[in-house]
């Protein structure tokens, strides 16, 4: 599968992402995956760490995503619109072409009891309200892990943090460490 590495980017599950993809070797990703289903691997690189090759590390879990619509432009670059599909682990696999590729597992989630399930849902809808009111429109359905993604990408949070989160598959941690950065980082900086 191949892999679109991007410094502090995450691409998480039930988010678009558009993208303008420029470098030669990410177009020729993209022309590649035009003739198969496009999927790809948003893969988030590690900040001032290299890979044995000397080329930036990559977290161990990335996005998978779906390109939903692309807009070749005149000069070749793209415009897509990626749409994310999963977490999934990785691992980098020798590459025949100009971008790195990966090997998926997918991630199981873990799942939260639903007693427990009921009073946080309710906490994160609440820090969701906080820091963003229009969200008072949410489907009551929806599930717990994307309430958790949602509150974890409204909020400013260090590289190191949201590395931290987007790699959780424990699905309680994630909620409880979300907000408790939410407790310590107050909506408008108070």
């Amino acid at each position: 599968m191949p892999v679109f590495p991007l410094p502090n980017v995450f691409l998480f599950p039930g988010c678009v992402m558009p993208l303008h993809v420029f470098e030669p070797r990410y177009r020729q990703m993209i022309e590649d995956l035009l003739d198969r289903p496009g999927r790809l691997v948003l893969g988030t690189q590690i900040e001032d760490a290299c890979d044995a090759e000397g080329r930036p590390a990559i977290l161990p879990v990335g996005g998978l995503g779906e390109i939903g619509r692309h807009e070749r432009l005149p000069d070749g670059r793209f415009l897509i619109w990626l749409i994310g599909l999963a977490r999934v682990r990785l691992e980098e696999v020798p590459s025949e072409h100009p971008y790195r590729q990966v090997r998926i597992a997918p991630i199981q989630e873990s799942d939260v009891a639903s007693v427990e399930s009921f009073a946080l849902r309710a906490r994160v809808q609440q820090a969701l309200l906080s820091r963003c009111p229009e969200f008072l429109n949410l489907p009551e359905n929806l599930p717990l892990t994307h309430l958790v993604d949602l509150l974890v990408q409204k909020m400013q949070l260090p590289p190191s943090v949201m590395q931290e989160l987007f790699c959780e598959a424990d699905l309680l941690k994630r909620t409880e460490r979300a907000l408790a950065e939410h407790d310590l980082r107050p909506p408008g900086g108070a």
